[in-house]
């Protein structure tokens, strides 16, 4: 009998839920799961006609980071095996943040190391009450590096440091108040919550200006204020020529109001 899938993808029209569904060992990134997530991740969600990605775990956790079985097995690995692992890890990061259309986090339990990479790389993270962050890496010898390449985009220095080198449980409201976290709610309302923020976000955001936007905010990061202006300055001139943007202007000149995006 083959093994069950490490994860599962459910369509609803122009929203996909992809749920990381390992619950018996706490949805620990598995090479498997890795591999998994990094193809659904690279695919070209928006040619398929999505405009959303929601990203959930089965069971109690969100994810508890990495698998204890496969991280035992690098004890003896070779530099090229590390190496090799490295790079799966990253192909999975980078394609969550080259992603084009919306990806929402909903966060229950608890969201570990390179799971809570996982989820603070997404767009947006929503967080039942109870759920709590947390970036181990360095209690066991291990540097959080992956991660640290795009939590700058989230929180700022002093927080960064306080996740990345003093790491403790942070409860969803401490997670809210240094940004790792957009929204908190009542566990049962987790779902929904993230269905609703999604659809308001769809409902208002022209879909080829959040992938435009998305893109921009990831080429920005750590350039010069000329590269950066300049950067700017050929998406602005650029988004002037979308079928949305003549859209978007069309809408509110005859009528003073911005397009339902969802039609």
């Amino acid at each position: 009998m083959s093994a069950p899938a490490p994860v599962e993808v459910h369509r609803d029209g122009a929203i996909v839920r992809i749920v990381l569904a390992d619950p018996a060992r706490a949805n620990a990134l598995s090479p498997a799961m890795v591999a998994a997530l990094g193809d659904l991740f690279a695919r070209d969600w928006r040619a398929e006609g999505v405009r959303a990605l929601l990203l959930a775990g089965a069971g109690r956790h969100f994810s508890a980071g990495a698998d204890l079985a496969h991280l035992a097995s690098l004890q003896e690995a070779t530099p090229e095996a590390n190496r090799r692992d490295s790079e799966a890890l990253r192909a999975l990061f980078e394609s969550l943040l080259r992603q084009e259309v919306l990806t929402v986090a909903l966060v229950h339990g608890a969201c570990v190391a390179g799971g809570c990479g996982l989820a603070t790389a997404c767009d947006f993270v929503v967080a039942a009450e109870g759920a709590t962050f947390q970036y181990t890496e360095v209690r066991i010898g291990f540097v959080p590096a992956l991660v640290a390449t795009f939590l700058p985009l989230r929180v700022r220095g002093s927080d960064l440091r306080e996740l990345l080198l003093h790491p403790r449980p942070l409860a969803a409201p401490e997670a809210l108040a240094i940004g790792l976290v957009n929204r908190v709610v009542p566990a049962a309302e987790l779902a929904s919550a993230g269905l609703a923020l999604a659809d308001e976000i769809l409902a208002a955001a022209s879909s080829e200006a959040i992938a435009r936007t998305k893109r921009l905010l990831l080429d920005l990061a750590g350039q010069p204020l000329a590269t950066r202006l300049d950067l700017a300055t050929a998406a602005n001139a650029e988004a002037r020529a979308t079928a949305d943007c003549r859209r978007g202007i069309a809408t509110f000149l005859a009528d003073k109001r911005t397009p339902d995006w969802r039609r």
